[in-house]
């Protein structure tokens, strides 16, 4: 990071969400109670999991960890975002932001190749049953969990390390609620057109690599099931994939939606961004409880069990 970088810019003002004055209250309110939804949500799907025996397979262990990305997705941008709807001051310090910036690539980065990484374990599970534990072991597991986070370490470092060499005009605005990527380039005096590219191949691959991954998974699914159809093996398939394909579908059908909808770029960027960092993370805790028979049953002997100990300390 370069001397006048630091010099010439001491902080940045985020504009947040285009709310009327009126209504500030309100909002603060709905995004509080998602946060709090969120963090609680995924936080009971971390604990079942490590609490019931039974969870402990490549499955749910990937799940606890997309889980732990979802709360620390929304914990990089929403605490920011409420304290300055709470407080009407919208500044945050150079370092801060470049934080901020970091983190939300690296989690967002984790969150892509997490369900890149489940697909391809679901088609483990339906396309190659008898072999589904000699191939998932725990090692390709703990292998394929720790290539998330080192790629997506990588990629946020990359994209942070070329944005800190910049120098940024006199204007310190941002039209966003978080220190975006695209909204801090706008900003920056010198060409940004190696940023840029650099977003363009290496973002886009890492982008589209985990979706292909995704598709190309379910359409050998697809292909296994047609071959020899059956409602016992559609009844499995549905079972198996049904949460995480639900969560795919909000994921990438938001994006797709909010950003071939939309006619203006920055309420696309701000959008997409309500939605990847408070409303998807907390529909996925709501998904995978109420379509996997599993985590259910998890639920409902955490809750039988801890009734009885109830009784048994009261009537002691």
């Amino acid at each position: 990071m370069r001397p006048e970088n630091q010099s010439s810019v001491s902080q940045f003002l985020l504009l947040g969400l285009p709310i009327p004055p009126g209504l500030q209250g309100v909002f603060f309110t709905l995004f509080l109670g998602m946060y709090l939804t969120t963090v609680l949500g995924n936080l009971l799907i971390i604990l079942l999991i490590r609490l019931d025996s039974r969870l402990h397979t490549p499955m749910y262990f990937f799940l606890s960890h997309l889980a732990f990305s979802d709360i620390s997705l929304s914990s990089v941008t929403v605490p920011k975002m409420l304290m300055n709807m709470q407080t009407q001051q919208q500044s945050i310090s150079y370092v801060g932001c470049i934080s901020q910036l970091y983190f939300f690539i690296h989690f967002a980065g984790i969150h892509n190749f997490l369900l890149a990484v489940m697909a391809y374990d679901r088609y483990v599970a339906i396309c190659h049953p008898l072999r589904y534990t000699t191939i998932m072991r725990e090692g390709l597991c703990v292998l394929l969990e720790a290539g998330s986070w080192i790629l997506s370490c990588g990629s946020s470092l990359l994209h942070t390390f070329l944005l800190a060499q910049l120098s940024f005009c006199a204007d310190h605005t941002i039209t966003h609620f978080f220190c975006d990527l695209t909204a801090l380039l706008k900003l920056s005096c010198p060409d940004t057109s190696l940023n840029k590219l650099v977003i363009f191949t290496e973002g886009g691959m890492l982008f589209f690599l985990p979706f292909g991954i995704i598709v190309g998974s379910y359409i050998h699914i697809g292909t296994i099931i047609l071959r020899v159809p059956s409602t016992k093996r559609l009844f499995k398939a549905f079972s198996t994939c049904g949460s995480h394909l639900s969560v795919v579908s909000l994921y990438y059908g938001t994006v797709a939606g909010v950003y071939f909808s939309s006619s203006s770029w920055d309420s696309k960027d701000i959008i997409a961004s309500v939605m990847y960092t408070v409303v998807t993370p907390m529909l996925n805790p709501f998904i995978y409880s109420l379509r996997n028979r599993d985590i259910k049953q998890a639920l409902e002997m955490c809750v039988n069990r801890e009734a009885q100990c109830t009784n048994s300390c009261m009537g002691g």
